[in-house]
């Protein structure tokens, strides 16, 4: 049986078992566990970043599955071109962004901020993005920014 990779999707089509919890139009998560392969709604979003959680339903239908859309991970690329907003406003080409999705599965882009009020040398994201369309998410570009955790007892200063 070929069914997808561990990955998200977007689903274009009802589950055909469970359609009522993974109608058309989606954000799922798919993976694979000791008894095969399933498929997740999100639970809840925190930092533009969707956490997932039981139930979970099993991914057994190879004609379902074919019709799910793939989605780029959640994380950081970088804007291939410069968008220009309605009312003004604009993101450089090559603006870090973070990547997240809403419910529905489509793509939303928060750039990056550096805010020079503040002591840490950071960038911040807001919790309000733009919507982009499906042509612009297959053409970001990853940019690989290291996830650190903080020492116990906050940031160490020097």
């Amino acid at each position: 049986m070929s069914l997808p990779a561990p990955g998200l999707y977007r689903t274009t089509v009802a589950h055909p078992l469970e359609g009522e919890a993974i109608p058309a139009g989606r954000l799922v998560y798919v993976g694979t566990k000791a008894d095969g392969a399933f498929v997740v709604v999100p639970h809840y979003n925190e930092k533009n970043r969707w956490f997932w959680r039981e139930p979970t339903f099993p991914l057994t239908d190879e004609s379902w599955a074919s019709t799910l859309m793939a989605l780029p991970a959640e994380g950081f690329y970088t804007l291939p071109e410069t968008l220009s907003f309605e009312g003004g406003g604009k993101w450089l080409q090559n603006a870090i962004i973070q990547l997240g999705y809403d419910q529905s599965g489509q793509g939303i882009a928060f750039v990056a901020e550096r805010r020079d009020t503040y002591e840490e040398n950071a960038l911040f994201f807001s919790d309000r993005g733009k919507r982009i369309d499906d042509d612009l998410l297959k053409r970001l570009v990853w940019a690989p920014i290291l996830p650190v955790a903080e020492p116990e007892g906050g940031p160490t200063r020097h």
